[in-house]
């Protein structure tokens, strides 16, 4: 509202702002509530009927005393606050969420408290407490309206009682939601049911609330001074002032307490004590964290802030708001130093439950059935939900959940806090991930016992302890039976809980005697300990995992503006430097986190906080940090995963003590007022009307009104921050820009700035959505603020155009962050083939990908299917395929040939495109359970293929199958958006991936083999008997057979993981058994990729080295020719970023018959040693293989080759072909006759024993069973070498040996002292690190 009257005095620095009462109007009678006319139009919607045809909230079906009635604010104090304006609809529906609550005489009228949050668009909170009561209904009018609706319920329902009305079948989800919370505050007895409404026998009681609303949560508080005005209103004897002098106090004349202060202030019995940490403390939280503990048990709490960290769906479930709102600030104040920047709705109003079809994070209360049974709650998307059921005390996880680190140190440390308070901290059922849609929690024992006593001291801890428990409590105190009891279990050391907890509660409203605490202050101070001393271990655990962040915080911006102006394109936060400094243990969920929005912000705030004042939580952060420090120091690179308890929880507790014990204000008493006599005239049970000429002014002068103009800057700073950040990141835009759900309630709200661009419609959209989008490009552009009363199908539509536009911005975030990841590695990876990341980072990319397309398929979906709706939009798709006969022809691409094929197109067989091929592969993996990991992988599957783009696109070609599951505003029906949604997920084709093979490592997987043999210079085919073992990174194959004359053979083996080598071999059997082999290829049959093994050499007896076996190492095989780019990447093969090395290869040019020169050959060994050293500088999981790096082109064994044969006399001299393995067995020759005639005893020890192990190692190589040829043996000597560190050891007795000059010519590298010196150094370099060889390298091998 623009009230003109703002109240004299600072705002900013009062305890409450408003008072308000809301409740029944008696000029306007009883109206329908729009909300619900909303819902019903929406339900007509999604059920195809003319949404013009729906009730207008009129349901004759239903009991009056159980429908909706719309409630309205009936007075407000003051008019208006400057700082915060009054929205007027929004408190109205926070007040009383359900709208008005009738009942009789014969129903519980027990009075009840709950809060809720106003979250503004800066982002700022204003929080409301409330006290509902109920009054007599006096008005005859309201009476008699009540009696005419019972009437006409009475004969509907006798004679139009249908049960098999279309309307009573639906399976909505939405129908689902909305029966659970049918008549959820409506307890009636079986006689009253039948009996309904008379108004000549029964009294009508309509329900009416008083609330505050504060700048800051001071809960208890505020809870106290509500319960005494209403006592004072139901008190047989009036108040000892009129109820204008203590509204007017609280409004005026109570300030906020300072910093580090406490305050009293008095209400209308009792005085009243808060307090507020300082500005180094953890910052104020009055919601009863024991509470939230106590409901869900410390393991199950901790798994829903883990969640909460990782920014998923988490959906809290109750009958209680207090309960809801309880859990949901309890967990978003653990959070520190972290904000949680997504939807935050605590309490969900039945009108508004589409809401949660939202594809965005969310954190959202929802109001249940008494023993409503969870398996018949349908939610529009649970694929990355938490589902939270407070009142059953257990909770469901996502898939795919990373463990906070340290958990189980974790909760024994947050379990001794509770227990040294005496709560127990076992409470609660196991978590439980969806395993089956049909599963139900089963009740807790906790839930079976007798619930009488526990519900009074539930009631009691939500501030509900009412009369008719006060009586249970006298009885039981008046039972000389019971009192005997309880008098022999106090002598055997037993206590009554129950009866103690209520009696201690009933004794703190009415027993304080002079200058004592009371039970009721004695219990707050109980609670703030506990509550600051479970926050200071959460917030301990963040000092410890984040102490060395600012180290890799990147500062790249020479001032505030260029860094706003730059801040999409901008790394922040060097991630890839931060993993590599944490504990193993800590990676699952440090990858994920700092990948989320409120990561994203801490950072930001981190680096704005160099040109503008600190915010506070960063402030307080780093305080932390810098004091750790003083205490521990330790270098950053000796991570620890050791587990660190909080050292402060005695003295964060003592400083709350402290100053709750010694109270630093007291605020002015309430006192008479000069106001007019005899208005506002006491009755018993009735809130009286106040007088609003003395509440809607305070009092002209203030002695801290000072400090407004510190608060407003600050403010306005703050305000400024979150307008240049509020567009960052994910859908923080739609969040902040339309569909701010805030107020708890989630209404929209525009931007104080231009309203946003309403996106036309598109041809084909139907007359009705032209009309609904008109409506709203003209409601965007005259109204700034919407009200909760004011949504209409236009706003819907305005609302649904930005949540697509925020998913499309999200896709583009996501694909450009993953290609950057990618194509940043491969332009570092100088001379190794695998220019991809994998492990970690990789893993959690690829997770949010997932994430966010459940999310896209989860919207606006017409009837919910299966927890993934992905998955069951393909299932769809399948079975219209199957049905149609196309499995063969599915799309007119569906022919062309698979993108991994060989670079000899002729000899691999094409594997074909198929979308439902695909997707039985995934079927067949009895390793998956659930929907939602079949269409994970499925998607990991399609992005390792390259093929997911194409897929998708061939999904939604099926426009009737996609209208039928999807509303018309879904995503998936925008067809301009859908089209960038695809190209941005065809950007991700020009990047390997192996996001399938490298996570489903114990899969049966159909792997294709074809040896290419060189026909011109050999038999195609060979007499013997060949064999063949493929070996990858996760495992081999084993040796198989060949049949004769067969060039190629499938085999199914367990996922073998990235391919690495192949074993060829055969047993020179028959005439024709020499056999010479180009290369080998290898396919794999589910994500087609295809390997090549070169080899290029004999296999037989008598010809090339003599080797019937050959240890082939492998490469990936690129694509040959552009044929596919239409499902590839259109990336033109110039501009191809290369996976080699940009320099001539050693062995390219040794094989065209150019010899390299000594510089070549020099710098080949340097490059080869450099990358093996590369290769253990990476983290472990996004190491590649060591095998290539040793054994294939340009590597160790290759540069070594050419070092040993630069200057080798075989050519020239000798007769037949000579290898270096001759030069090496003729040196050990000789180094063994030397050694038997006693020429090596004179030598020193340490070279004795090395002439021992080459000699050792030389006869382990030529014993060995194997045949794999004299350059294989050189291959196995050098591989040995390198692993054991005995090649610099080695060189100098070969360089040294008698045999060298008759085989080498004096210009030889191995007769230049200064290079075999160099070599020596360079091999050196590798002794740091632990060389582990393959097995297939080893093989028979006996050292």
């Amino acid at each position: 509202m623009s009230g003109s009257s703002a109240a004299p005095g600072a705002a900013p620095c009062r305890f409450a702002h408003y008072f308000a009462i809301c409740g029944i109007d008696t000029d306007t009678g009883l109206e329908p509530d729009e909300l619900a006319a909303l819902y019903q139009w929406l339900e007509a919607d999604r059920q195809g009927q003319d949404p013009g045809d729906a009730a207008s909230g009129e349901n004759l079906e239903q009991s009056p005393l159980k429908r909706t009635f719309k409630s309205k604010v009936l007075a407000h104090y003051p008019e208006n606050v400057e700082w915060n304006p009054f929205d007027q609809d929004a408190v109205n529906m926070l007040c009383m969420p359900k709208g008005l609550s009738f009942r009789t005489q014969a129903d519980q009228r027990d009075p009840q408290f709950h809060s809720f949050i106003i979250t503004k668009e800066d982002g700022s909170r204003t929080y409301g407490f409330v006290h509902t009561f109920y009054e007599e209904v006096t008005s005859p009018q309201i009476c008699s309206a009540m009696q005419t609706l019972h009437l006409m319920h009475n004969a509907q329902s006798t004679t139009g009682n249908n049960p098999s009305s279309a309307s009573s079948s639906s399976s909505s989800s939405m129908d689902s939601l909305a029966s659970s919370l049918d008549e959820a505050d409506h307890p009636t007895t079986s006689s009253q049911r039948a009996g309904g409404y008379d108004s000549s026998r029964d009294t009508l009681y309509v329900s009416k609330a008083m609330c505050l609303i504060t700048p800051m949560p001071f809960m208890h508080a505020c809870r106290r001074f509500l319960l005494q005005l209403h006592k004072a209103v139901s008190s047989p004897t009036a108040p000892p002032l009129p109820l204008e002098s203590y509204v007017h106090n609280i409004l005026y004349e109570v300030p906020l307490p300072a910093p580090g202060r406490s305050l009293k202030f008095h209400g209308v019995y009792e005085p009243i004590v808060c307090q507020r940490p300082g500005p180094g403390e953890l910052q104020l939280a009055d919601f009863p964290l024991a509470e939230a503990f106590s409901l869900l048990g410390v393991e199950n709490l901790v798994q829903v802030f883990t969640c909460t960290l990782l920014e998923m769906q988490i959906l809290l479930y109750s009958h209680d708001y207090q309960r809801l709102m309880t859990v949901a600030e309890g967990i978003t104040t653990l959070l520190f130093p972290f904000q949680w920047q997504h939807v935050y709705v605590p309490i969900l109003p039945a009108s508004l439950l589409h809401f949660l079809d939202a594809p965005v994070p969310y954190l959202m209360g929802l109001q249940s059935k008494e023993g409503a049974d969870r398996s018949k709650l349908e939610l529009p998307q649970e694929a990355n939900l938490c589902f939270v059921d407070i009142d059953n005390h257990y909770i469901e996880l996502p898939e795919d959940f990373p463990q906070f680190p340290n958990k189980t140190e974790f909760t024994q440390e947050l379990s001794e806090v509770l227990l040294s308070f005496n709560i127990s901290a076992n409470t609660g059922a196991p978590p439980r991930t969806r395993t089956s849609p049909g599963s139900a929690p089963c009740t807790p024992a906790r839930e079976r016992r007798p619930v009488a006593l526990r519900q009074l001291e539930d009631d009691g801890r939500n501030g509900n302890l009412a009369g008719e428990e006060l009586a249970v409590l006298e009885l039981l105190q008046g039972n000389a039976t019971l009192e005997r009891l309880q008098a022999l279990t106090r002598r055997t050391g037993v206590t009554v809980a129950r009866v103690d907890a209520l009696r201690a509660g009933v004794r703190a409203q009415g027993s304080e005697g002079p200058g004592a605490r009371t039970a009721a202050e004695e219990e707050e101070l109980r609670n703030a300990k506990l509550n600051v001393q479970l926050r200071e271990v959460f917030a301990s655990r963040f000092t410890t995992m984040f102490a060395d962040y600012e180290a890799f915080v990147i500062q790249s911006a020479p001032d505030l503006e260029s860094w706003l102006t730059n801040r999409e394109q901008m790394h922040n936060f060097d991630k890839a430097s931060f993993l590599s400094d944490q504990p193993e243990p800590y990676l699952p969920f440090l990858s994920h986190f700092i990948e989320t929005q409120m990561f994203a912000t801490f950072i930001d705030n981190k680096i704005m906080s160099q040109w503008e004042e600190k915010e506070p939580l960063l402030r307080v952060f780093d305080g932390r940090i810098d004091k750790a420090r003083l205490y521990n120091v330790r270098a950053p690179s000796l991570r620890s995963s050791c587990y660190q308890r909080c050292s402060i929880l005695k003295e964060s507790a003592q400083a709350i003590e402290q100053r709750l014990m010694k109270i630093d204000h007291t605020a002015i008493h309430p006192h008479l007022l000069d106001m007019k006599i005899g208005q506002g005239k006491y009755e018993q049970g009735f809130f009286p009307k106040l007088q609003a000429d003395v509440l809607n002014t305070g009092p002209t002068s203030n002695k801290w009104s000072h400090r407004t103009a510190t608060a407003q800057r600050r403010k306005d700073r703050h305000r400024q921050q979150t307008e240049h950040l509020g567009l960052d990141n994910d859908l923080k835009e739609q969040v902040e820009g339309c569909l701010v759900l805030q107020n708890s309630m989630a209404f929209w709200e525009w931007d104080k700035a231009s309203p946003p661009h309403v996106k036309p419609p598109k041809k084909s959209a139907s007359a009705s959505c032209l009309k609904y989008m008109q409506e709203a490009r003209i409601l965007g552009k005259n109204l700034r603020q919407p009200k909760l009363s004011d949504l209409s199908p236009a706003v819907i539509a305005q609302t649904n155009w930005k949540f697509v536009e925020g998913l499309l911005k999200e896709c583009r975030m996501k694909t450009k962050r993953m290609l950057v990841e990618k194509m940043g590695r491969e332009a570092v990876e100088l001379g190794h083939g695998e220019a991809n990341i994998t492990g970690l980072e990789e893993n959690t990319l690829i997770a949010s990908l997932c994430d966010l397309l459940e999310r896209i398929w989860s919207h606006g979906l017409q009837v919910k299917q299966g927890k993934s709706a992905l998955w069951s939009h393909l299932l769809h798709y399948q079975a219209r395929e199957e049905k149609l006969g196309q499995q063969q022809a599915e799309s007119p691409v569906s022919n062309v040939p698979e993108r991994r094929k060989s670079d000899c197109c002729v000899a691999m067989p094409f594997l074909r495109v198929s979308l439902t091929q695909d997707m039985r592969h995934i079927q067949s993996m009895s390793e998956i359970k659930t929907d939602v990991g079949r269409a994970r992988a499925w998607i990991r599957l399609s992005l390792e293929k390259k093929l997911l783009s194409q897929h998708l696109k061939q999904l939604l070609s099926r426009h009737a199958l996609t209208r039928k599951l999807y509303k018309r505003y879904a995503f998936l029906r925008c067809e301009e958006e859908k089209e960038q949604f695809l190209f941005h997920l065809l950007s991700l084709n020009t990047v390997d991936y192996f996001c399938f093979t490298s996570v489903f490592t114990t899969i049966m997987i159909p792997y294709r083999v074809i040896i290419i043999p060189i026909k011109k210079l050999s038999n195609a085919m060979t007499t013997s008997n060949p064999w063949v073992c493929v070996s990858g990174e996760l495992r081999d194959s084993g040796v198989m057979q060949i049949p004769k004359n067969v060039l190629e053979m499938t085999f199914d083996c367990q996922n073998l993981g990235k391919l690495t080598t192949v074993q060829l071999g055969h047993d020179n059997a028959g005439l024709l058994a020499k056999w010479l082999v180009d290369c080998v290829l290898v396919r794999n049959e589910i994500t087609g990729h295809t390997y090549r093994f070169p080899c290029g050499r004999w296999l037989g007896k008598g010809v090339d080295d003599g080797s019937l076996e050959r240890v082939l190492i492998g490469e990936l095989a690129v694509p040959s020719g552009e044929e596919d780019s239409g499902k590839g990447c259109g990336t033109p093969p110039l501009l191809r970023s290369p996976s080699q090395a940009r320099r001539i290869s050693i062995t390219s040019l040794s094989g065209r018959g150019n010899k390299p020169t000594s510089a070549q050959i020099q710098e080949a060994i340097g490059e080869a040693v450099i990358n093996i050293i590369k290769h253990f500088h990476k983290p472990e999981k996004e190491r590649g293989s060591l095998t290539v790096l040793l054994c294939g082109e340009n590597s160790l064994v290759a540069a070594l080759e050419q070092f040993f044969h630069f200057g080798f006399k075989a050519a020239r001299l000798f007769q037949k072909t000579m290898f270096v393995w001759d030069f090496v067995e003729k040196a050990v020759a000789y180094m063994e006759s030397a050694d038997q005639m006693g020429d090596l005893q004179e030598t020193v020890e340490p070279l004795g024993m090395t002439c021992q192990s080459l000699c050792h190692y030389v006869n382990a190589i030529n014993s060995t069973s194997r045949n794999i040829g004299k350059d294989g043996k050189f291959q196995l000597l050098v591989c040995l070498g390198a692993r054991d560190r005995l090649l610099p050891q080695w060189l100098p007795l070969l360089v040294e040996c008698p045999v060298i000059p008759r085989m080498y010519e004096d210009t030889a590298l191995l007769r230049d002292r200064t290079s075999v010196n160099a070599l020596i150094g360079v091999l050196e370099t590798l002794h740091e690190f632990p060389v582990t060889l393959e097995a297939s390298l080893v093989k028979g091998i006996d050292l």
